[in-house]
């Protein structure tokens, strides 16, 4: 990655903490891959770091030799850190919630980002974050974080931010400057209020170039490329994309015959795959938001957020599904084409025979439409899709139809 500058290479004495530090830090890529893979990757070129989402607090467990010159911090200084320690007080909050997010969901991100280097001087980074995955299971290995460095350019300045998500690997500089065990999140309403915020006025949102973008994602399929290669000395293949064979479950016939009856618009999600994929989309879904079934199909709901979505009103819907209990919500959304609407969403955990929570249910409403509720409400029309799934999902579950015989 040239635009991470001419880096240099780290001085020879800050190598050895780095391969004989913490063991469970240096461990975590050589015990996946190979001893050889710290040496494949320390040839690569570019600011980048990969973390370990399995162990407490997702610490960096590489950090490249690009990193010095991008950021100032020596690369022993990161390793077995949280990647927040890049962030400080003008970091958009918004992005901080986005790249929490994306990490949730194991899938990857990119976006513009303000960091911060270690002398505390602020500085535009094109952040691009993707999971590295286990290519026959399907488990989560690792995380990189790629960092290229957007140009100042008059042209290509994006207006003022409005709390549009951007991307960052959490938020606080000032973990620099407490113990390594502190808990960040205890400090972060902290961070954002005490900052010292001198010099920053200056600082405009930046856009990424396309170049910026194509160098992001050149340099992470390297890094990949570079992983796999050595992984295989342990048996072990790694992919940037879960594999197929643990994505969603193909519904049977039956079944979706049953949901096809049902008239509102609605998807449903998979309560026990990782971030809760939709599994189906009524007619009215797709005719609701402009996403084909193929496009929508093994996205989490999010896919409709957007600049304005209440972060409290997520939040509240998020509580109420690990408490597996229905809510309803009034919520910004956007269609495939850009334009929003509100939303009024019902979300509703759907059991099987057995009484496990197998689906959720979100029946959208756009409230700013026409309806013919059949002299009904419109809670009481959503409510009536969510009965009808029920029935459909106990009654095939019983029978073992949910699924396509192969499932």
């Amino acid at each position: 990655m040239a635009t991470s500058g001419a880096a240099g290479l780290d001085p020879p004495e800050e190598r050895e903490p780095e391969r004989h530090g913490d063991d469970r830090v240096a461990s975590s890529l050589t015990a996946r891959y190979s001893d050889w893979v710290l040496e494949a990757l320390d040839e690569l070129p570019g600011s980048f770091l990969l973390t370990d989402p399995s162990m407490p607090g997702h610490p960096i467990v590489y950090a490249s030799r690009g990193l010095p010159s991008l950021t100032g911090y020596a690369r022993r200084e990161v390793l077995g850190r949280g990647a927040r320690l890049f962030q400080g007080a003008a970091t958009d909050r918004a992005a901080v919630v986005a790249v929490r997010e994306a990490v949730r969901a194991q899938r990857p991100h990119q976006a513009a980002l303000l960091n911060y280097r270690r002398d505390g001087s602020p500085h535009w980074v094109l952040l691009h974050l993707a999971p590295v995955f286990h290519a026959r299971d399907g488990t989560l290995l690792h995380f990189l974080a790629v960092q290229v460095p957007i140009a100042a350019n008059d042209k290509r300045r994006a207006p003022p931010c409005r709390g549009a998500p951007g991307g960052l690997l959490a938020a606080c500089r000032e973990e620099a400057r407490v113990e390594e065990d502190f808990p960040c999140a205890s400090h972060a309403g902290k961070v954002f209020v005490d900052m010292d915020k001198r010099g920053l006025e200056a600082e405009e949102p930046r856009v990424a170039s396309d170049s910026e973008k194509e160098e992001a994602i050149s340099t992470a399929n390297s890094i990949v490329s570079a992983l796999n290669r050595y992984s295989k000395l342990t048996g072990l293949m790694v992919s940037g994309k879960r594999p197929d064979s643990v994505g969603i479950p193909a519904l049977s016939s039956s079944f979706n015959f049953s949901l096809g009856r049902i008239k509102q618009s609605f998807v449903l999600t998979h309560s026990c795959l990782p971030d809760m994929p939709i599994v189906y989309a009524s007619d009215a879904f797709i005719l609701l938001t402009g996403y084909s079934r193929e496009e929508i199909l093994g996205c989490n709901c999010r896919v409709l957020n957007g600049p304005g979505t209440s972060l409290e009103a997520l939040e509240e819907i998020n509580q109420h599904i690990c408490s597996e209990q229905a809510c309803t919500v009034d919520l910004l959304c956007y269609r495939k084409d850009g334009s929003s609407f509100r939303d009024l969403l019902h979300v509703s955990p759907i059991r099987d025979a057995s009484g496990k929570v197998a689906f959720h249910i979100w029946v959208h409403l756009d409230v700013g439409a026409k309806h013919d509720f059949n002299g009904l409400t419109p809670e009481v029309w959503q409510l009536g899709a969510v009965g009808a799934v029920r029935v459909a999902v106990r009654g095939l579950s019983a029978s073992g139809s949910l699924l396509r015989p192969s499932q």
